[in-house]
């Protein structure tokens, strides 16, 4: 008899375990992987990120005579790019195997199933069949790809993120159907690559989630490496020829239908819940379009079986998904976890320049009914960015005007997603944009233009 089971090991199930296993709780995490660490580890974040960062280094190495470095030759070895992208999820891999043994987690492989609300059924790669008991079970299964109907990935010309992270080669071209967070960072990583990048999204903006200054900034961006971008515009067919794939648009704006060619189709119109076929409904839990409901602690209806990350109706996102895991177990060991606060969970997109925001965009804001106050500051008047070669973009605080309450903080430039981290320290704390601004900032730092911002909101700002 367990005290927890837990079905899929991403970062929120991995986590989940580690924390069961620090709290003395007998748990046992349920794999249908042949390693742990889920989509983000293995097919999402990480390598991603591996692949953003190679992408970055080469154009740096490719620009580097601004900064008095000259090559003889610069070349692209993909097949080491590849090597050291599968090295780096590895050791992540394994990091996460030994983490789990450390705190005595057991682990089985195999597709489980909800067989009663304290009894998970586990089919083995063998064709076996396990039942384990316990007294409490975390769904922990993660999301995977969606397509549109009328578009069928074949995993070769049409392909999803996974595809998009193990081609043999740069393709010349891609068309990217779909500008969130997964569309961008690709249009990133093969632009600078060095392919002709066609970006497609239906809304009015790039990054719809986020502030609509942020965005129009990054669609200026992109424009200036090279990369198409076309917003209001729907995808209508697409069809795979002898040597492309074509694909059909048409613009809102323009009133007509448009065809594109390009070697590859990348679809990244968002990512479904893995709900599906895992026994919701056998012990009286009804998903909502794949979704499961639950309460303040993670719990669904029915009291011991607790469900975290992307099937919940939450953002998807990994570092939201390992906070979820230790409400969960907490609130399953006795003890009282405070509930998350989904506002004050920081976005990030790796994407070249980088985005981060918390909190409210401005029309949100204004929208719930505050008058609000905006502190602004360019990457282009802060000296470390100047320094670094990377002065696109800017700070944006959003603040209420008559309490000074941070109601969001929103960045694009240089180190956005580690300078984040600063704006939710603030507004946990509940620190006014007075506060941040009293807050003094290492010189130099890229970090300097998140006190300028909150300045800013003052009237205050020295270096502009």
């Amino acid at each position: 008899m367990y005290d927890l089971v837990i079905i899929g090991s991403g970062p929120g199930g991995y986590v989940a375990g580690i924390r069961a296993g620090q709290l003395g709780l007998k748990t046992i995490i349920v794999e249908k992987d042949d390693r742990f660490g889920g989509t983000c580890l293995l097919r999402g974040c990480i390598p991603t990120k591996a692949l953003l960062f190679n992408a970055k280094l080469y154009q740096q190495f490719l620009n580097s005579k601004e900064f008095g470095i000259s090559f003889k030759d610069i070349s692209l070895d993909w097949k080491v790019v590849q090597q050291r992208k599968n090295k780096i999820v590895a050791k992540n891999a394994k990091g996460v195997e030994f983490l789990l043994r450390k705190n005595k987690v057991e682990s089985l492989r195999g597709f489980g199933t909800l067989e009663s609300p304290n009894k998970v059924r586990v089919k083995t790669p063998a064709g076996e069949e396990k039942i384990l008991e316990t007294k409490h079970i975390i769904i922990a299964t993660g999301s995977e790809p969606k397509s549109f109907p009328n578009v069928k990935i074949d995993g070769t010309r049409i392909i999803t993120n996974n595809e998009a992270l193990e081609l043999e080669a740069v393709p010349q071209s891609m068309v990217i159907v779909g500008a969130g967070a997964v569309g961008v960072e690709f249009a990133s990583i093969y632009a600078r690559f060095g392919s002709h990048i066609t970006l497609i999204e239906m809304l009015p903006q790039i990054l719809p989630f986020e502030d609509a200054e942020v965005a129009a900034e990054l669609q200026r961006s992109f424009r200036k490496q090279g990369i198409t971008v076309k917003t209001k515009t729907a995808l209508e067919k697409v069809e795979v020829k002898k040597d492309a794939v074509a694909v059909t648009v048409k613009s809102a704006e323009e009133g007509k239908s448009v065809s594109l060619e390009a070697q590859k189709v990348l679809m990244a119109v968002g990512r479904a819940p893995n709900t599906a076929n895992i026994g919701l409904e056998k012990i009286g839990i009804q998903a909502d379009r794949g979704y499961i409901p639950i309460n303040d602690f993670m719990q669904t209806r029915v009291p011991s079986v607790y469900a975290i990350g992307d099937i919940v109706p939450k953002q998807q996102l990994a570092h939201l998904a390992s906070f979820e895991a230790h409400v969960a177990v907490e609130h399953m060991a006795g003890l009282e976890p405070r509930p998350i606060n989904y506002d004050h969970c920081p976005n990030c997109t790796y994407c070249d320049p980088e985005v981060a925001s918390i909190g409210w965009t401005e029309a949100k804001a204004i929208e719930r009914g505050h008058k609000v106050k905006i502190g602004k500051f360019p990457f282009q008047a802060n000296g470390k960015a100047n320094i670094i070669g990377e002065s696109e973009g800017f700070v944006k605080i959003v603040s209420d005007e008559k309490f000074g309450e941070i109601l969001g903080v929103h960045i694009i430039g240089p180190h956005a997603t580690d300078l984040i981290a600063e704006a939710g320290a603030a507004m946990t704390l509940e620190a006014t944009a007075e506060d941040l601004a009293q807050t003094i900032h290492a010189h130099p730092t890229v970090a300097e233009a998140v006190g300028e911002a909150a300045h800013a909101a003052f009237d205050m700002a020295i270096h502009i």
